[in-house]
């Protein structure tokens, strides 16, 4: 039985039990370790397996969860929202009777709730903090009925058509320098671009009901009734600007949106209710550190009642008093360990980040960073390690945003961010480990019809023969060492990645590379002798990248011709000369008659490509036994198939 609770223990149950009597009944739950809950364990006996939130974090499989209280000025207290209000609220799903119900016997309660006023703050505080997070995850607003969710709605739109007026009232003035300029046109232009929406369930007369309440539920109704895609399917996308939805029970439960990193909650719930709806924010996303949930009404501040966990039945290392969210000065607390053991390691390498920040000469500043750099850059792993910590910094400071205890960091988290950004902007470079899986698993996106791939990625070509090799030499011995083996080892790392996706046969050079690397990294050799090997490497390469020009050949040609060529065939003047015609007879008929579009996803198309590479190597010299001929079609038609797209 999945949800394995309530339906379970009457009627229905009895009536499942007489019906298959010799059955075995396993209950699938997340709600029996909680108080009040306890009778799922008494039906379906003792627990087989427990996952508790705790292993699901540690395990990766959720992300962990904080909690702010930004409860307004109109306060309410946990003895006004009493237990029969929050029994009421409990069943989640009101209906209309029940919305009647909580207004006739929790009408002070209830009223405090949906004050004017206090909605007003919320949803300008909404509206702010939305705009100032870190991580610009998707967010929901939970109200406590459906028509405070439409109110919500309209009063948060209000504060963001203001917000964003005053972004553009301060783009006009004069003082805005170019940097201010845009930032503030990216920020207008995602203000802009934000799409909201309300969820609600339909309800008899719901337009009437609605427009008594002063409000108008016609343009929801009919986003969610025609929308397509569909408004779960947008909110679900990333990509899609709908950023902010009002709920206040569709969606709380069984909805799985990765992107949304925050929940605002401004309805009085506890136990399974609760969590399941704070689960909305914990799910694994990108570069989501956690799920955070802005508490409006004050659920949290009795979190062990709120979510009553049984410490011991849990299990997995879960304690009593643990809960599956914390305070968000936990987070701070987090991200100050970050801090610190980032300070350490700048300054075991002898870093002065107060002299980074300090320094005002333009000469010494400079001498300042580029030492900073030059001790980074010592060896692979050290590099490695800083730009673990500095991201680790940064993704926890911007998880925190926009808390005020932000402050404390920020000084700190700009600078080691400024480092590592000030490394990679002089020091590019591509991860050449992954050369292997792109060569052979090569995405169709970068390639085009009838054409040689090409990477989509906008990264400019290497041209090794303009590289000043005495130059670079020179500064090597009178500048910093490390840092220019390492921008000299970028440029190579780009240059051979781009000579391996044109022409597979070049991995040795690849292995010859990767070799000179782990020698080095090993800390076996000197920066010196590093340096040196690379210029010499680079000069392989610039011969190599010559080679299509020697042999009078297109690089297209080349890369058949060499794989006919390749490994070690033994072919004479003649003989070699007669390959490469084939090599260019094969490439033009193929490109002219057999790759057509999408001639990969049909197997008539593929089977014609296939018999033309026959053909045209059927003429390979004698040298070419039958089964080297038929080895060469098959790398042949393989490197087609990867290297072009119909």
């Amino acid at each position: 039985m999945d949800e394995a609770h309530r339906s379970q223990y009457d009627t229905f149950a009895l009536n499942m039990r007489n019906a298959l009597p010799n059955a075995a009944f396993i209950g699938f739950t997340g709600t029996p370790l909680m108080a009040g809950e306890e009778k799922t364990r008494e039906v379906f006996g003792d627990y087989v397996s427990i996952y508790n939130f705790r292993q699901s974090v540690e395990d990766k499989a959720t992300v962990p969860l904080y909690y702010e209280n930004r409860i307004p000025e109109l306060q309410l207290t946990n003895d006004e929202l009493n237990e029969n209000m929050q029994d009421i609220i409990e069943n989640a799903m009101l209906d209309e009777a029940q919305e009647s119900l909580l207004e006739r016997q929790c009408s002070r309660e209830y009223n405090l709730i949906v004050n004017n006023d206090r909605l007003n703050k919320i949803a300008a505080d909404i509206v702010t903090h939305f705009l100032a997070r870190g991580f610009q995850g998707k967010a929901m607003v939970i109200s406590i009925d459906r028509f405070t969710a439409v109110k919500m709605y309209d009063k948060v739109q209000h504060y963001w058509q203001q917000h964003l007026a005053k972004l553009k009232a301060k783009l006009e003035q004069s003082n805005v320098s170019e940097f201010e300029q845009k930032q503030l046109q990216k920020k207008i232009q995602y203000v802009e671009s934000t799409d909201m929406a309300v969820i609600i369930s339909s309800s008899q007369n719901e337009v009437e009901d609605f427009q008594n309440k002063g409000l108008d539920i016609t343009q929801h109704r009919h986003r969610l009734v025609n929308e397509s895609p569909g408004l779960d399917e947008k909110f679900k996308d990333t990509n899609n600007p709908l950023r902010i939805v009002f709920v206040c029970a569709m969606w709380i439960t069984g909805f799985d949106a990765p992107g949304c990193s925050t929940v605002y909650l401004d309805k009085p719930m506890k136990n399974h209710t609760l969590m399941q709806t704070i689960a909305r924010a914990n799910r694994v996303f990108k570069e989501k550190v956690n799920g955070l949930i802005v508490d409006y009404i004050g659920v949290f501040r009795n979190l062990q009642e709120a979510l009553a966990i049984y410490g011991s039945a849990s299990g997995g290392g879960v304690e009593e008093g643990d809960t599956p969210v914390n305070p968000k000065t936990v987070l701070v607390q987090e991200l100050r360990k970050a801090i610190t053991e980032a300070q350490d390691f700048c300054q075991q390498k002898s870093i002065d980040l107060n002299k980074l920040d300090t320094t005002q000469d333009a000469f010494e500043r400079a001498k300042v960073w580029n030492e900073a750099v030059e001790a980074v850059v010592v060896s692979e792993e050290v590099k490695k390690l800083y730009f673990a910590l500095s991201a680790n910094v940064t993704r926890l400071y911007k998880a925190i945003l926009p808390d005020t205890a932000a402050n404390e960091f920020s000084k700190t988290q700009m600078l080691l961010e400024k480092l590592a950004t000030k490394i990679r902007q002089e020091l590019p470079e591509t991860d050449i480990s992954e050369v292997m899986e792109e060569v052979e698993e090569l995405l169709d996106e970068s390639i085009v019809a009838g054409e040689f791939i090409i990477p989509e990625s906008p990264r400019q070509l290497v041209d090794l023969s303009q590289l000043d090799l005495e130059q670079l030499e020179r500064n090597f011995k009178t500048g910093y060492k490390h840092t220019e083996a390492e921008k000299l080892k970028g440029t190579i790392q780009r240059k051979l990645q781009q000579m391996v996706e044109f022409n597979k046969t070049r991995l040795n050079y690849f292995d010859k590379y990767q070799k000179m690397i782990e020698e080095y990294n090993s800390g076996s050799r000197n920066v010196d002798w590093f340096f040196s090997e690379l210029l010499g490497f680079a000069k392989e390469l610039n011969e190599e990248e010559k080679r299509a020009i020697a042999e009078k050949l297109t690089e297209e040609e080349l890369a058949i011709f060499d794989l006919l060529t390749k490994p070690n065939i033994n072919l004479s003047k003649k003989e070699e000369k007669e390959v490469k015609e084939i090599a260019q007879e094969l490439l033009a008929i193929l490109k002219r008659e057999k790759l057509v579009i999408d001639w990969r996803k049909r197997q008539q198309t593929r089977a014609s490509v296939e018999v033309a590479i026959k053909d045209v190597l059927d003429r390979l010299p004698q040298s070419y036994s039958d089964e080297l001929y038929e080895r060469k079609c098959n790398e042949i038609y393989q490197h087609i198939y990867d290297s072009y797209a119909g």
